[in-house]
């Protein structure tokens, strides 16, 4: 009996040392610091070789789906790794065009495990989680894009953005995320910021973006003030071409630095540098601020005074590459003399890889300058706790990542922030008729449709998912409504039918989807060429006291339709400002949100009819 007892003594204990090992292995993430481990950096900078410390310079892309452990995208990883030595990688999904295959957070967090255990030094992992995970993994808590959180107004739903997206975004093995965006869209025609900005008030921006910063430092995740020196007040898209900030220097001193300077003031721990060119700022034209030492060492660093990690925006973005197109590892060089510490996405990483140990070599880049970014780097790791533990615990995500009561703080903000812009006293609210019987079985349903409520959804292509959450609330409230789906390849051919439609329609609701989109359309026009923005003036013209707009995302898109007389805006696309949208137009939330731009010709910042839910 005793030796009994002994043994169950030293199996327990055993148990209790393999289970605290393992707990030992994962990161447990708390609120960010000052301090990080010098003794581990130094350690580590003085064993590493110049290719090492070259390669912690750099960040890939990590596309996250289901890949055979043999397959050559698992292969290139592990290369990226061993002959290159990158110390960081920018979390992503595989996209074509405007689809993103988004995976699993489960999948995201075993390919991340993978990735740190193959590397000889913890990795750092970044993603563009603007608008939260669900952004890039399905299962995460479903947030609205940034401009939502300017129309609802209120800094502690910034903060409660940065707090979910930290959380969910550490469960999964990604420590800093490429957010917030501190640019002013001053720009109605802006075509990559748009919605992605909390606003045009520089000073309500900089609120919100210190605000997050606070939210996500305390739960664990770097973040990152961009796209310095500010991107806001520009008409061309830099993934594709060369974008100019125009204004003197006070404009951009009162405009475009404000939310930086608030950005700094609250610790955050990256900026990331656009490629756009300011002529106030640099006046060379074949240096775009990525390049500008004037810019980034000299006003970022110096001027304001920011000690953190400096980024690049993607080097293989068309407003950098053309610049280089004949040697294109210069622009990694280029980008690093000019005071930048991180390369992200490189064009070619083998070349630039290259040209920055060439130019380390020939000392055109010195060992002080290279060890000082070098050591940047490893302390942001460090201040991570990522020489302690670099792995994530697999079993924790289902208990963190898409939490009910995030879910609920995100739907509640998403309600807060729409705002009704325009309405006549023909038809808001909208009444509901409740949810008919169908038949239980599946394939089944014998729903009528009829012409009382018409809505049409017009998206950039109607192979996407937006409208179909709108599309479900609808007809849970009005189940016979006849709801039409365009975008600007069928709108010509689908016009004639649903113009009837909407003639006879006792009330019509126009759902127009349009966000900014790296080198796509952000609106819709109204042209002659374009059938798009065409069928939705017919709309108007015809029943315009009985129709409805719902901008869903761009809140600019009234600047082309001035006749609107019911106007609504989500500034956001998801599927929790869907559900917002269909609630607020039934009156069962109050519409409190205002306008967190100013719409040419239509409305003016900070307007909104303010209106109570039906008792």
């Amino acid at each position: 009996m005793r030796a009994f007892v002994c043994l169950s003594v030293l199996f327990g204990l055993l148990t209790y040392a393999c289970s605290s090992a393992a707990k030992d292995r994962y990161a447990h993430p708390g609120p960010l610091g000052n301090t990080s481990d010098t003794k581990w950096v130094n350690r580590t900078l003085r064993r590493m070789s110049v290719e090492e410390r070259v390669g912690q310079l750099f960040m890939v892309w990590a596309r996250v789906r289901f890949m055979n452990q043999d397959s050559p995208e698992i292969r290139q990883l592990s290369d990226q790794i061993t002959r290159y030595h990158v110390g960081a990688f920018a979390m992503s999904v595989p996209v074509e065009g405007m689809f993103l295959h988004k995976s699993e957070p489960y999948e995201a967090a075993m390919l991340l495990n993978q990735l740190q255990h193959q590397s000889k030094l913890p990795l750092l992992i970044a993603a563009d989680f603007e608008s939260g995970l669900s952004s890039r993994l399905t299962g995460a808590t479903v947030l609205p894009q940034p401009m939502a959180f300017g129309a609802a107004g209120k800094l502690e739903f910034a903060e409660t953005f940065g707090e979910i997206t930290a959380q969910e975004a550490r469960a999964i093995g990604v420590h800093w995320n490429f957010f917030p965006i501190a640019d002013v869209n001053s720009n109605p025609v802006n075509p990559i910021i748009n919605t992605r900005s909390f606003g045009e008030n520089p000073e309500r921006v900089g609120a919100l973006v210190a605000a997050y910063i606070r939210g996500a430092r305390s739960h664990g995740m770097l973040t990152t003030a961009k796209h310095f020196p500010g991107h806001g007040d520009t008409a061309t898209d830099s993934h594709l071409g060369v974008a100019q900030v125009p204004g003197d220097l006070a404009r951009l001193d009162s405009v475009e630095f404000p939310p930086f300077r608030k950005a700094i003031d609250a610790g955050v721990d990256a900026v990331m540098v656009a490629h756009v060119t300011v002529p106030a700022l640099e006046p060379d034209p074949n240096r775009v601020a990525t390049t500008s030492s004037a810019i980034v060492t000299q006003l970022l660093q110096q001027k304001l005074g920011f000690r953190g990690l400096v980024v690049t925006d993607a080097l293989d973005m068309g407003g950098l590459t053309h610049l280089y197109a004949a040697n294109i590892g210069r622009a990694a060089v280029e980008a690093f003399k000019a005071g930048n510490d991180l390369l992200l996405i490189p064009a070619d990483l083998d070349a630039s890889f290259r040209a920055i140990v060439d130019a380390v070599n020939t000392g055109e880049i010195s060992r002080e300058r290279l060890d000082r970014s070098v050591r940047k780097i490893l302390e942001a790791k460090a201040v991570l706790g990522l020489q302690r533990a670099r792995m994530v615990d697999i079993d924790a995500i289902g208990k963190i990542v898409g939490a009910p009561a995030s879910q609920t703080a995100a739907q509640r903000i998403s309600d807060e922030a729409i705002a009704l812009v325009r309405a006549n006293t023909q038809v808001l609210p909208l009444t509901a008729e409740g949810n008919s019987s169908t038949s239980p079985l599946p394939y089944q349903g014998n729903q009528e449709i009829h012409n009382r409520l018409v809505a049409v959804v017009f998206s950039d292509d109607v192979r996407l998912e937006l409208g179909r959450t709108l599309e479900r609330q609808l007809r849970f409230r009005v189940p016979d409504a006849h709801i039409f789906y365009v975008d600007p390849r069928i709108a010509s051919a689908a016009s004639d039918e649903i113009l009837r439609a909407t003639r006879d329609a006792e009330e019509v609701l126009a759902a127009v989807y349009a966000v900014p989109v790296p080198g796509a359309r952000t609106g819709i026009e109204t042209s002659s060429t374009d059938p798009f923005g065409t069928l939705l003036q017919k709309i108007i013209d015809q029943a315009a006291q009985k129709t409805i707009v719902v901008a869903v995302g761009n809140p600019y898109l009234a600047k082309d339709f001035p006749a609107i007389q019911n106007y609504l805006c989500t500034f956001s696309t998801a599927s929790v400002s869907e559900i917002s949208a269909v609630k607020a137009l039934f009156a069962e939330i109050p519409v409190e949100g205002h306008l967190p731009v100013t719409i040419p010709g239509f409305a003016q910042q900070g307007e909104g009819i303010v209106r109570p839910a039906k008792p």
